[in-house]
């Protein structure tokens, strides 16, 4: 089964994406994922995996018409991995990074690939469009709740984004209902980062299952 990125660059036009994908689905092949920079030139990376030739699906693919150009990458997943999502405020999420970061080195130098992305945001309805919105981002394997007040509608968007995608959400030790919600929770924000990473890690021994519900 390959799995590789094909970045095509092209002038847009009212049915290209459309183009792009009857000419993937022709090899058999399946897209997972899209990302579309828009424009005059616009680029349009696909993600895709399947049992194809690829260099013949490269060839199909400059046959599209407004099509000037198309790359054969290495996946995002294979070159950025699992994703680690670190938001709320901005004191904090600086420290839960410092950990996750830290921790990551240790386990991409032994094969893992794991990046950690963050956010630092205030606002209830802001974080919680946030939390809802990391279930429909790519590789995101974990978010951490950073902060010192989070409750009401961002305790609905973390219940949702564990019920709905199976994301674990670890909360640092704030007020609010937020902890009540999350996985488990951590007081030491460089402590929630590593743990973060260990939880998602293929080579950490560690058990989100084991601890769920539990205060560190």
């Amino acid at each position: 089964m390959a799995q590789l990125g094909i970045s095509v660059f092209a002038k847009d036009r009212p049915g290209l994406l459309r183009d792009l994908a009857g000419c993937v689905a022709d090899f058999g092949a399946n897209i997972d994922a899209v990302h579309h920079e828009p424009g005059a030139r616009t680029e349009i990376h696909l993600e895709i995996d399947g049992e194809f030739d690829a260099e013949l699906l490269r060839d199909h693919l400059r046959q599209v018409p407004s099509v000037d150009r198309v790359d054969i990458t290495d996946s995002t997943g294979a070159i950025f991995g699992k994703r680690v999502i670190v938001m709320g405020g901005g004191a904090q999420v600086a420290q839960v990074v410092l950990g996750a970061v830290s921790e990551a080195d240790r386990h991409n130098l032994r094969g893992e690939r794991i990046s950690v992305d963050t956010i630092p945001l205030v606002g209830e309805k802001k974080l919680a469009d946030a939390v809802r919105a990391v279930g429909r981002l790519p590789r995101a394997k974990i978010l951490v709740l950073a902060g010192s007040l989070m409750g009401g509608e961002i305790t609905t968007a973390v219940r949702e984004l564990r019920e709905q995608y199976g994301i674990p959400v670890i909360s640092l030790n704030m007020a609010g209902s937020v902890p009540e919600a999350a996985d488990f929770v951590v007081t030491d924000p460089v402590q929630a980062g590593t743990m973060a990473v260990m939880a998602i890690a293929d080579t950490a021994q560690f058990s989100i299952e084991r601890i769920r519900g539990k205060r560190f």
